[in-house]
């Protein structure tokens, strides 16, 4: 049996949504049905009375979580999976995750996943919700994550990302020829045909990325990303968005594209490249336990620093 006792107060921001959606917004790591019940059940409470999921709240009540749990992870069974882990302590796990590991057992993807392998690695994971992971990166999408070792660690990185203070830095690799760095600041949601796919909607959630050029390339750009917010495919839609879109993404990358008179090994390159190439390069965290900012960062993978040199060999042969 699993106890989850956790404490938060609702953003003023949030005034007007119903009790269910804004605890959700400050809870992420549940699923809107469990906390629905918790809420029914008098198991959450707002300001130290039940509320009804569909009440509206003002902002600024006092919310607290009691609730008694079998299995907070009751589906997924521990399995030996490798994994790169860059640092450990008795709050964290900082790991490099590598291009086709999924984040989350799903529809196709029952087991082999990162929280199997988490739960592997440290069984006392079982007692914190997904295994301690707070947030995800694409299968294909390589780079470091971090995740929460206890309840109270987890509580403390959610109310972080929540507060947007856990900095994320990626790099990618782009069509198209960047002038100079900037911000996006556009709001994604679910597609309105394609329900699989995000895109930048009228409505959607509030969205902000921020770049800069790190090499121009002949038809292509290095850059490097920093997310403000966390929206699912966010670097990916923006990127697409502005007509740059990442090289190799299967869903937003659209046609590619070939600089003029482009080698055979350059050719290959692009054609053959396995993954939206999107890595996440550092990641700074407040932590838990001193609440000062410790920072990590990678190299980037095998198959980008390939990618960039055969382009900076093209450029440099075209003389530009």
């Amino acid at each position: 049996m699993q106890k989850i006792q956790l404490q938060g107060t609702i953003p003023e921001e949030l005034s007007g949504l119903r009790v269910d959606q804004a605890i959700a917004r400050i809870f992420p790591d549940f699923s809107r049905a469990r906390l629905q019940l918790w809420i029914k059940s008098g198991e959450i409470l707002l300001d130290n009375r039940a509320r009804k999921p569909k009440e509206r709240v003002t902002g600024g009540e006092a919310v607290s979580i009691n609730v008694t749990l079998d299995d907070l992870n009751p589906v997924s069974e521990p399995q030996a999976i490798d994994l790169d882990i860059v640092f450990e302590d008795d709050s964290l796990l900082v790991l490099n995750k590598p291009a086709g590991l999924v984040v989350h057992p799903g529809a196709g993807n029952a087991d082999g996943t990162l929280l199997n392998a988490l739960l592997h690695h440290c069984a006392g994971l079982s007692a914190v919700p997904r295994a301690g992971i707070i947030h995800r990166l694409d299968k294909n999408t390589t780079g470091l994550m971090v995740v929460a070792k206890t309840l109270a660690a987890h509580h403390f990185l959610v109310d972080a990302m929540q507060e947007r203070a856990i900095k994320r830095e990626y790099e990618a690799i782009i069509h198209g020829v960047m002038t100079a760095g900037g911000t996006i600041d556009a709001p994604i949601g679910r597609h309105p045909v394609d329900r699989k796919r995000m895109a930048v909607v009228e409505g959607g959630k509030s969205a902000v990325t921020h770049y800069r050029v790190q090499r121009r390339f002949r038809l292509h750009t290095h850059v490097r990303v920093q997310l403000e917010t966390g929206r699912t495919h966010q670097i990916r839609v923006h990127m697409a968005h502005r007509r740059y879109p990442i090289v190799g993404d299967p869903v937003y990358g659209g046609r590619m594209r070939l600089p003029k008179g482009a080698t055979h090994e350059l050719q290959e390159a692009l054609r053959c490249f396995p993954r939206q190439a999107l890595h996440a390069i550092q990641l700074a965290v407040p932590h838990p336990e001193t609440g000062q900012m410790t920072q990590w960062s990678t190299d980037l993978p095998g198959d980008m620093q390939t990618l960039i040199s055969v382009l900076s060999t093209d450029l440099e042969n075209a003389g530009v």
